[in-house]
């Protein structure tokens, strides 16, 4: 009997904190999280993903010992990434995204509807009050220094958008198709070249959502949420090489 206490307990802490660090190693291999760039804390990290902060901090140490994160201490401290492809990234990008991929496209597919009928819904429905938190979400975006800031303003455009349909089950259901694709983390990939791809478009989406003009919105919002899918494909590519 001590035998089995002995060797059925570690497994499954171990195995969560695994989970989270694969979890983790394929979201910075997408660009949820860069290089340099600081992670969640542990508290967040926890309620993103839906496991324990005991999890969490196994899995951080974890990472901190393949090499993928560093541990600062003091008040600007955290964990930050030290590389966004290590040993273990193909495995846990092969093991999460590409296991499924028949599936991730549908949900592709289905995100693309939904987001294209919530641009069309906003531009048919937006007030005054909604275009001045849309515009305002576009500057800052537009503004953004760093990463962290960029990933912050991009959810706050899409959310105001959603928000100007006027449907809170619209919002409700993009934000759900976002974790889906994205790993459970709660925001869009980001790097350099896709911020380049991204801000274009989301000029040409508030002009036509502020604008009243509805077929417009719809499409460029179809076109806009395949920079994700363009991210996790070529994520899938390289780890299949």
């Amino acid at each position: 009997m001590t035998e089995e206490r002995e060797l059925s307990t570690p497994v499954q802490p171990v195995s969560a904190a695994k989970a989270v660090a694969d979890r983790l190693i394929a979201a910075i291999a997408v660009g949820d999280y860069s290089a340099g760039e600081r992670l969640p804390a542990e508290r967040d990290l926890a309620d993103m993903l839906a496991v324990s902060r005991v999890t969490v901090r196994a899995a951080l140490a974890d990472l901190r010992e393949a090499g993928y994160v560093e541990i600062r201490r003091g008040r600007t401290g955290g964990s930050f990434v030290r590389q966004d492809w290590g040993e273990r990234t193909a495995t846990a990008v092969r093991n999460l995204l590409g296991a499924d991929w028949a599936q991730l496209e549908q949900l592709f597919d289905l995100r693309r509807l939904i987001e294209s009928l919530i641009a069309r819904t906003a531009a048919e429905r937006h007030t005054l009050e909604d275009d001045a938190a849309i515009i305002g979400a576009l500057q800052r975006y537009e503004e953004a220094r760093d990463g962290v800031a960029a990933r912050s303003a991009d959810v706050e455009l899409h959310r105001n958008i959603a928000v100007a349909a006027h449907n809170p089950l619209l919002a409700d259901l993009s934000r759900q198709l976002l974790a889906q694709v994205s790993l459970g983390i709660t925001h869009e990939p980001f790097t350099p070249a896709l911020r380049e791809m991204a801000l274009p478009q989301h000029r040409a989406l508030v002009n036509a959502v502020t604008g009243s003009d509805p077929d417009t919105a719809a499409r460029i919002a179809g076109e806009h949420f395949r920079i994700t899918e363009h991210a996790l494909r070529h994520a899938v590519g390289k780890a299949s090489d």
